[in-house]
């Protein structure tokens, strides 16, 4: 094993350049959480059991690449509506969800039993519905309504509903659960909203390539090159039969950069992909360890 090692080491540093990311402190730390796919119970039926909708894109939604219109904007577009000969943000999500103002504009996918599992299923941008009558099936992230991402958990931390060390979506979920007067108001704290599709080969990630749990992960598009190779530092959760996290086991491995989200801004965070099922779950909720990115661009033969 040492010599298979060696040796790659070897190959590696005869034909790549190695980069390592500056990190969130200049130093090379980078924060990574995880994603992953989840599993919703719906229905194609609207009624009072499934009530909470997925919605594709709405039909007055409009992205205006403003690239077009100045150098300038390289890179930038902006998501919006017309109106009265003006574009205008799209609808936040308070519009959405409390005032329904998309049920004439976008059509849905299913109606879920859980506006959390809706809110859930968005953060991690893709997921599967199990409907009542059997069938399952795959949505993937199709757009966002523009708006700026906000953090719940940020929110419950200020609010001092959950501690800092006690932070993760389980806590977060465990918190709605028992104060469901409080759903509405920590939800609509993220403006942001996002649509979905049907996606059969899913889930796809924001280059349209499969994601591979545990070898895919989600950087800033801004700084990051799209699908190159990495090497990850960080940790994952050993978990006992209960499924309870036993212990932090530090590991590292090469994988791709294949996605970005709407949390993950600048060169200090990554999220790491971990598939479905349970472990995939709690791996992903509860993920929020410091460790080291480093990319490997092929040295020029010429």
């Amino acid at each position: 094993e040492m010599c298979i090692r060696d040796r790659m080491k070897g190959f590696i540093q005869s034909n790549y350049r190695i980069y390592r990311s500056v990190g969130r402190n200049g130093k090379g730390g980078v924060l990574y959480t995880g994603y992953y796919e989840p599993l919703l119970k719906g229905s194609l039926a609207r009624s009072e059991q499934y009530r909470f909708p997925i919605y594709t894109r709405p039909r007055d939604l409009i992205t205006i690449d403003l690239s077009l219109f100045h150098k300038k904007f390289k890179g930038e577009k902006i998501i919006g509506r017309y109106t009265d000969q003006s574009v205008v943000p799209y609808y936040d999500r308070s519009e959405i969800e409390t005032d329904g103002v998309l049920e004439d504009k976008a059509a849905v996918l299913a109606w879920a039993k859980d506006p959390v599992d809706v809110f859930f299923l968005q953060i991690q941008g893709s997921g599967k519905v199990r409907l009542d009558n059997g069938e399952v099936f795959n949505v993937n992230y199709q757009t966002t309504n523009g708006r700026p991402y906000r953090s719940i958990g940020k929110l419950l931390i200020d609010e001092e509903k959950i501690s800092t060390a006690d932070m993760s979506m389980q806590k977060i979920r465990e918190y709605l659960h028992n104060h469901p007067d409080e759903i509405d108001a920590v939800l609509n704290y993220n403006p942001s909203y996002v649509f979905f599709k049907i996606e059969p080969n899913g889930p796809l990630g924001n280059i349209n390539v499969k994601l591979t749990p545990g070898r895919s992960i989600a950087l800033d598009r801004r700084i990051f090159p799209p699908a190159a190779l990495a090497f990850i530092e960080t940790e994952k959760p050993l978990i006992d039969d209960a499924g309870q996290i036993r212990s932090w086991q530090r590991f590292s491995r090469f994988a791709l950069n294949q996605d970005t989200g709407g949390a993950i801004r600048g060169p200090g965070r990554a999220d790491l992909f971990w598939g479905n099922g349970p472990y995939a779950e709690i791996a992903a909720g509860h993920l929020k360890h410091t460790g080291i990115l480093y990319f490997l661009v092929l040295k020029s033969t010429s």
